[in-house]
C-alpha cells in the first residue's frame, strides 16, 4: 500500500508539473488532465494515510470529527473526478464533432467555467456527507466494518431514525454519478458517429486514439463505483465491498497517470523534449 501511494502522489505530482512546464500541453484536455491528477491525489490522500497507521498499531481507531473529515474529503475529490471526467468527454465531443469552433466552445473561460462547477459540486457533495455523518446518533458498538468511514457502515452503526441522513447523500451522490454518465455517454455517441463517417482509416484511427486513455480512466473508475453505489447490496458481500473500494480509492489513482502517460503520444513526446532540455541544458 505505501509504495502504491508513493506512486499515485509521484505520477500525479509529475502529471502536473509537466502539463505546466510544457508548453505543447497547454489545452483544455491537459488542463482538465492536471486537476484530475490534482483530485486523485486528495482522493487516495483522504483514505491511504490513515490506513498505513492501522497497519503499524493494534488498536485501530478513528475521531469522531476525523471520521467526518475523511468521509468529506473522499466525497468532495470524488464529486470532483466525476466532472472532470464529464469535462473531458465533452472537450473530445467539441475536438472530434466540431473542429472549427474548438478554440471558441472551449476558450479559457469556458473551461474554468467547467472547473468552477466541478469544485462548487466537490464541495456540495462534501458538505451533504458530512451534515449527514454528523446528525447520526451512536448508541451501541462503535466498530465500524471498513478500513476507512465509508458511509454506509455508519448508517449501520446508527441507532438514530436515519431515512434522510441516508438517503440524501445516497440521492446526491447517485445524481452526481447518473449526470456525469449521461454528458460522456452522450459525447461518445456523438464521437462515435463521428468517426464511423470519416472516410479515411487514417482518420478515424487518430480520432479514436485521442480518446483511449480517457475512455480506460472512465471505464476503471465507472465500473468500481457502480458495483458499491449502484448494484442492489444482495449482489455482493462487505469483504467485496472492501476490496473494490481499494481499487477506487487507492489503486485507480496510481494507473491514472499511468494510463495517460503510457497511452498518450504528446505526454510522452512532451516529457522526452523536457528531459532532453534538462539534460543538455
Amino acid at each position: 500500500i505505501l509504495c502504491i501511494y508513493l506512486v499515485t502522489i509521484s505520477g500525479n505530482l509529475s502529471t502536473i508539473i509537466l502539463i505546466r512546464i510544457s508548453s505543447q500541453l497547454h489545452h483544455p484536455m491537459y488542463f482538465f488532465l492536471s486537476h484530475l491528477a490534482f483530485a486523485d491525489i486528495g482522493y487516495s490522500s483522504s483514505v491511504t494515510p490513515n490506513m498505513l497507521v492501522n497497519f503499524l498499531v493494534e488498536r485501530n481507531s478513528i475521531s469522531y470529527f476525523g471520521c467526518a473529515i475523511q468521509i468529506g474529503s473522499a466525497a468532495f475529490f470524488g464529486a470532483i473526478e466525476c466532472f472532470l471526467l464529464a469535462a473531458m468527454a465533452y472537450d473530445r465531443f467539441m475536438a472530434i464533432c466540431s473542429p472549427l469552433l474548438y478554440s471558441t466552445k472551449m476558450s479559457t473561460q469556458v473551461c474554468v467555467q467547467l472547473l468552477v462547477v466541478a469544485y462548487l459540486s466537490g464541495l456540495f457533495n462534501a458538505f451533504a456527507f458530512t451534515i449527514c455523518v454528523y446528525s447520526l446518533v451512536f448508541c451501541g458498538p462503535n466498530q465500524v466494518n471498513h478500513f476507512f468511514c465509508d458511509f454506509a457502515p455508519l448508517v449501520e452503526l446508527s441507532c438514530s431514525y436515519i431515512n434522510i441522513p441516508a438517503v440524501v447523500p445516497s440521492f446526491i451522490a447517485g445524481s452526481i454519478i447518473v449526470f456525469t454518465v449521461f454528458v460522456i455517454a452522450v459525447s461518445y455517441i456523438y464521437i462515435l458517429i463521428t468517426i464511423l463517417k470519416m472516410r479515411s482509416p487514417e482518420g478515424r484511427h487518430k480520432a479514436f486514439s485521442t480518446c483511449t486513455s480517457h475512455l480506460t480512466a472512465v471505464t476503471l473508475y465507472y465500473g468500481t463505483i457502480t458495483f458499491i453505489y449502484v448494484m442492489p447490496k444482495s449482489y455482493y458481500s462487505t469483504d467485496q465491498n472492501k476490496v473494490v473500494s481499494v481499487l477506487y480509492m487507492v489503486v485507480i489513482p496510481m494507473l491514472n497517470p499511468l494510463i495517460y502517460s503510457l497511452r498518450n503520444n504528446e505526454i510522452k513526446g512532451a516529457l522526452k523534449r523536457e528531459l532532453a532540455r534538462k539534460i543538455f541544458s
